[in-house]
């Protein structure tokens, strides 16, 4: 028997069913902005693991983020191979350093917090090397601020639901998404597709037959559809 069109799940019932299966994520923003920036650029591509390491190493090298900004490049590409692409991610840390100086004069991205929502992405967007994802992670993760990060994971299991239109990049997707959240939305939508994404909704193979969020998701309704003719 086919099955039904799958219908349209708002944020809340995405949240709700995926928080019953993960648990309930718990908002607790951490480090501060600028250690958060940093710690992004080094995110890029690779795991938090390897980006944690590399920031670690970064951190105990460069005890000041005047310290970072004075060293070349060919000091700041070895303690951060642990992230990979150092020799790409090391320029874009140093151009972020140079203009939060040149901007504010010290480091302090603190101010971020009492600025308008779009106002705060708009100055961290205008940073060299500074995205949509980047900016996002700053503003909630160090500044407890409702901005979405759109990874990999977001970004497929938000098209799968039909929330995001297929041909929207990642950067659109930022905007599409917020659109649709409340603030208090923002950071338990982002942790529960994550998991969601890593556990169930995989790039390949994904276990749709498991998935709280079938009935409500186009994609799965498609790919249990082909399975069943296999």
């Amino acid at each position: 028997m086919p099955r039904r069109r799958a219908k349209r799940l708002t944020p809340a019932a995405i949240i709700q069913r995926l928080s019953a299966l993960y648990g309930d994520p718990v908002w607790r923003p951490h480090g501060d902005p600028m250690s958060e920036l940093v710690l992004t650029i080094l995110s890029q591509n690779t795991s938090d693991a390897n980006s944690g390491r590399a920031f670690m190493r970064l951190r105990s090298r460069f005890r000041t983020w005047e310290e970072l900004l004075a060293a070349g490049l060919e000091a700041i590409v070895p303690e951060i191979q642990a992230g990979g692409l150092a020799t790409i991610k090391a320029p874009r840390i140093k151009a972020a350093l140079e203009a939060v100086y040149e901007r504010r004069g010290n480091f302090d991205l603190e101010f971020l917090r009492d600025l308008p929502l779009e106002e705060a992405k708009a100055w961290l967007r205008e940073l060299k090397g500074v995205g949509p994802k980047t900016a996002a992670c700053v503003l909630m993760f160090a500044l407890g601020r409702p901005g979405l990060p759109v990874d990999t994971h977001v970004h497929r299991v938000a098209q799968r639901l039909g929330l995001v239109p297929a041909k929207a990049g990642a950067a659109e997707a930022h905007d599409i998404l917020e659109a649709h959240l409340e603030p208090d939305e923002v950071y338990p939508f982002h942790i529960s597709l994550i998991k969601h994404g890593r556990r169930i909704c995989r790039s390949q193979r994904p276990l749709c037959e498991r998935c709280p969020l079938l009935d409500g998701c186009p994609a799965g309704q498609v790919f249990m559809g082909v399975r069943s003719r296999a």
